[in-house]
């Protein structure tokens, strides 16, 4: 995206740098690294950087009207409400494509978003190794409103422990020993000094929840929820039991509350009017256009592009019986932005936004990116492809 950087970092790349890299990334938690790492930071200039933020700005507007609370209530599937919920949630990811627009030119368009984790912490580690073995460009940041190493932890120790000892915050996940991205759950431990619990795990007594901690029983004040219900519901009927504590009235603070994983989501979309987010309505509620070549049908409740069809039929959405718990977008072309010495890649860029308690709107800190050759962003469409994989960001300054 800076024609320049990319030229020199392009030249001065090499394979055994790379692999020198990827080796000392797999090695800081040493056999729990199970997602490729691409070749290559996003360098991204000024303009693009404020297009994105003024999207996400535009978005955070609208849910912070009154009236959107009202409004994202449906988007909670009934059985799937948590009790105790907060006003907003303490974090939000904006995941965007570099996309051509009509003139060619390039511009942000917003693909979705979530009110939920992910990889706060691995995201740290990765831009500083890279910078071990790779040239970085001068005034490029990967962080994002002026944050650096130290303010960002310092950031995540007020958002997701508060005021809280740290032996009573626990990362949630199930069997999150066995999740693809279980070296942000073991870079959370390290940089914020909290245990990683399996729901399996949770002792309940009452309103109380507890955890073994060494071998001592500890109380748990604050969660940092990293259960879907998606892969909940996917689970043997004795895992699904123990998730029944989210709908218990609980003496903890959930972070974020699970709720916003609903009300902030693709739900959200049809409410929003920008430049850099496709126009996208619920599909019960729009005529199905004649172009269908042009869009996109996506179901609201599903995770990591699951049941999205891109090749959109008449037919297919004739199948469709629950269209109110679909959208349909206006396709958008990303562009073969990132030269390579192959074919050249596509990339999504996630922003982390984190909403501190009484502030009146979150803020932007860090990023990730992903690099693809395939149809779509993921591991599935980039098999056996180079110069794809997950990676980070630097913002010119």
């Amino acid at each position: 995206m800076v024609p320049e950087l990319r030229k020199k970092y392009n030249y001065e790349f090499s394979s055994n740098k790379y692999n020198d890299f990827v080796k000392e990334v797999a090695n800081v938690y040493p056999g729990q690294l199970d997602f490729r790492i691409a070749e290559t930071p996003v360098f991204i200039p000024k303009e693009f950087t404020n297009k994105m933020l003024s999207a996400c700005d535009s978005i955070i507007d609208v849910i912070t009207e009154p009236e959107y609370r009202q409004r994202s209530d449906k988007a909670i599937p009934p059985h799937l409400k948590v009790p105790n919920d907060d006003e907003h949630p303490h974090c939000i990811a904006f995941d965007f494509g570099v996309c051509e627009n009509e003139d060619g030119k390039l511009e942000p368009q917003l693909i979705e978003m979530q009110g939920f984790p992910s990889l706060f912490a691995w995201q740290i580690i990765l831009p500083e190794l890279h910078a071990k073995h790779f040239w970085t460009p001068e005034n490029y940041s990967e962080y994002l409103n002026g944050y650096n190493k130290g303010s960002y932890i310092e950031l995540l120790k007020k958002i997701i422990i508060a005021d809280a000892d740290p032996e009573n915050v626990i990362l949630l996940e199930i069997f999150p020993h066995q999740q693809k991205t279980r070296v942000d759950f073991y870079a959370t431990e390290s940089f914020l000094g909290i245990k990683t619990v399996d729901l399996n795990d949770l002792i309940r007594e009452g309103k109380q929840l507890f955890y073994s901690n060494n071998g001592k029983k500890t109380a748990i004040k604050r969660i940092y929820n990293r259960v879907i219900f998606d892969d909940l519901f996917h689970q043997s009927e004795e895992v699904q039991e123990k998730g029944k504590i989210f709908q218990q009235d609980l003496d903890v603070t959930w972070v974020p509350h699970p709720n916003w994983f609903y009300r902030l989501s693709k739900f959200t979309l049809p409410f929003i009017h920008h430049p850099y987010v496709p126009v996208t309505h619920f599909l019960n509620e729009v005529k199905v256009p004649e172009d269908l070549e042009n869009y996109v049908v996506k179901p609201l409740f599903s995770f990591a592009g699951q049941g999205v069809i891109i090749d959109v039929t008449r037919e297919d959405i004739n199948k469709i019986t629950d269209k109110q718990n679909w959208i349909i977008q206006r396709k958008v072309k990303y562009a073969d932005v990132i030269q390579t010495p192959e074919e050249p890649a596509k990339v999504e860029i996630r922003i982390f936004y984190f909403w501190q308690e009484n502030a009146l709107r979150p803020v932007a800190a860090n990023t990730l990116s992903r690099l693809s050759k395939g149809k779509m962003i993921g591991v599935r469409y980039n098999k056996d492809k180079e110069w794809v994989g997950g990676s980070f960001c630097l913002f010119e300054q």
